[in-house]
């Protein structure tokens, strides 16, 4: 009875893996890692937008700014991904086309992280922001983004770890094509299974495993926490709050990356993963110790491009665009200072300098006498 009772104990702290990783409404597939990611995404503009408000930005500058860093990151890590686990696409048996299949899984924070840096420093020259307060800004909610898109290898029943009898670990079943009944000798030794296959019924339990997806998006949630508060201590800028991410990540990579059992390619003995996180945390610690000494952007610098006015329509003459629009600066660059409209007498004249006076031949004739 005991006995009974512990197990049950056991099994209920378990976590039990999802029976699916697609969901059909109708004939639309909503698959659960590409949910996640969307998600993740609009997390991190949202949080980022207010951050870069509150450095002295305007808002929904990120946002435009996201419109070249997103489509360039999705593509950067979906190729890092593919470089480095090219087996999974590219050997005898295995179908190329699948490369393109992201919603199945396979993004490369590396590849994300160089290629949406390289969009994002596209969108901040078009805007003319400084990169650095854009990623301090983003910083924050891209490791967000990160833990929420871990939910996504929870639901594809991924990227765990070896087997073990802790009290957290998954429960992994197995699962077939439609769910059609199965058996144990069906489970392979890492059992992962393609993203549209269902849990067998009866359910067959292929083992409990190490949750590295968990592990991973707790880890990122405190660095989160990490960055915010050292940002408010610190004014940390110019960069620092990034690479302070990028030094809290690696740390947690590379020892969530040994853990996990799934196929990986191998450089001077480690996965590839843990060796670029040892190389990414010498580089960031490194750059925050040059850096240390740096202080915050002048927020007026996080201003930009201004936002572009619509011309008016309404047909009431000259006064209306007058107040809104924009005047140049000297140096020809645009500004968002209202064009204050000005009187005669109140104009002064390259010729003499002073306010109200009009130079002889004006044929403004009917100035009041000065006071």
């Amino acid at each position: 009875m005991n006995g009974l009772l512990t197990q049950g104990v056991t099994y209920l702290a378990d976590i039990p893996s999802p029976p699916r990783g697609v969901l059909h409404l109708g004939p639309l597939p909503l698959r659960a890692y590409a949910f996640c990611i969307i998600i993740g995404i609009v997390v991190g503009v949202l949080w980022g937008n207010r951050r870069f408000v509150a450095r002295g930005g305007r808002p929904g500058r990120v946002t435009d700014i996201a419109v070249f860093a997103v489509p360039f990151g999705l593509i950067g890590g979906r190729l890092y991904h593919v470089i480095t686990d090219n087996e999974l696409y590219f050997r005898p048996g295995k179908n190329p086309w699948r490369a393109f299949a992201i919603w199945d899984g396979g993004l490369g924070i590396w590849g994300a992280i160089a290629l949406g840096g390289f969009g994002a420093w596209l969108g901040c020259r078009y805007y003319k922001v400084p990169l650095s307060a854009f990623a301090d800004s983003v910083a924050p909610g891209v490791i967000v983004a990160q833990a929420i898109g871990r939910l996504g290898n929870y639901f594809n029943q991924e990227l765990f770890g070896a087997k073990t009898s802790l009290p957290w670990g998954l429960d992994v079943y197995l699962r077939t094509p439609g769910g059609v009944a199965g058996t144990l000798a069906q489970c392979p030794a890492v059992p992962e299974f393609p993203t549209d296959y269902i849990k067998a019924t009866p359910t067959v339990l292929c083992g409990t495993y190490q949750p590295t997806f968990l592990y991973e998006l707790l880890w990122n949630l405190l660095i989160a926490a990490v960055l915010v508060w050292a940002d408010r201590k610190f004014r940390l800028g110019r960069g620092q709050v990034f690479w302070l991410y990028v030094a809290g990540y690696t740390l947690g990579r590379g020892w969530i990356e040994m853990l996990r059992i799934d196929t990986a390619n191998h450089f001077l003995g480690l996965r590839i993963n843990v060796f670029t996180s040892i190389i990414m945390f010498v580089v960031a610690v490194v750059v925050l110790f040059v850096r240390r000494h740096v202080g915050r952007e002048d927020p007026a610098l996080l201003q930009g491009r201004p936002p572009k006015v619509e011309p008016d329509r309404s047909g009431t003459g000259g006064e209306a665009d007058s107040d809104l629009a924009a005047r140049p600066r000297d140096d020809g660059e645009p500004s968002d200072e209202p064009r204050v409209k000005t009187t005669v007498s109140e104009q002064s004249t390259p010729e003499t300098g002073a306010a109200g006076e009009i130079p002889a031949g004006s044929t403004a004739d009917q100035r009041p006498d000065a006071e």
